[in-house]
């Protein structure tokens, strides 16, 4: 049993470290989609992923057309600030695909509207903070998907 994580051009390399640590904590996959805001070797995301990269099963990608091409036949669920369904409602199965997008901007405008019943969000309840660290909502929506699926 393990679900796929799923990073779309991710920027911030002591997020990717700490998403690669939870991915092999967990028993999830890493899947990496190209272009990234660092190099795969820049010392701060070894750093955050210590000495645990080597053990992990990831799998890099060229591009966002890349992964959707190779991964067309996944069961996908996206995370985005924009969703309308709590992640606690998302129907975990193994082999799923958690899909996130970019520090900086989320999923872009057309994966939420090619998705739109498969976008989910994590709630929130400030209306001062529009988002959570990704690492931390990835690590949210990880161990959910665990708690349902080891039932």
């Amino acid at each position: 049993m393990s679900l796929n994580i799923v990073l779309i051009e991710p920027e911030i390399p002591n997020n990717t470290g700490n998403i690669g640590r939870l991915a092999l904590a967990s028993g999830a996959n890493l899947h990496l989609v190209k272009p990234f805001g660092f190099e795969i070797d820049d010392t701060r995301l070894k750093r955050a992923g210590l000495d645990y990269w080597q053990h992990l099963s990831v799998t890099y990608y060229d591009s966002v057309d890349d992964f959707f091409k190779k991964q067309r036949q996944s069961n996908m669920v996206f995370l985005s600030s924009h969703g309308t369904q709590d992640h606690w409602d998302i129907p975990f199965e193994d082999d799923l695909f958690l899909v996130f997008g970019k520090e900086s901007v989320g999923l872009s405008k057309s994966i939420i509207e090619l998705h739109p019943n498969q976008l989910y969000k994590i709630p929130m309840y400030s209306e001062y903070i529009r988002s959570l660290n990704i690492a931390n909502a990835v690590s949210i929506v990880v161990y959910e998907g665990l708690k349902i699926l080891n039932k």
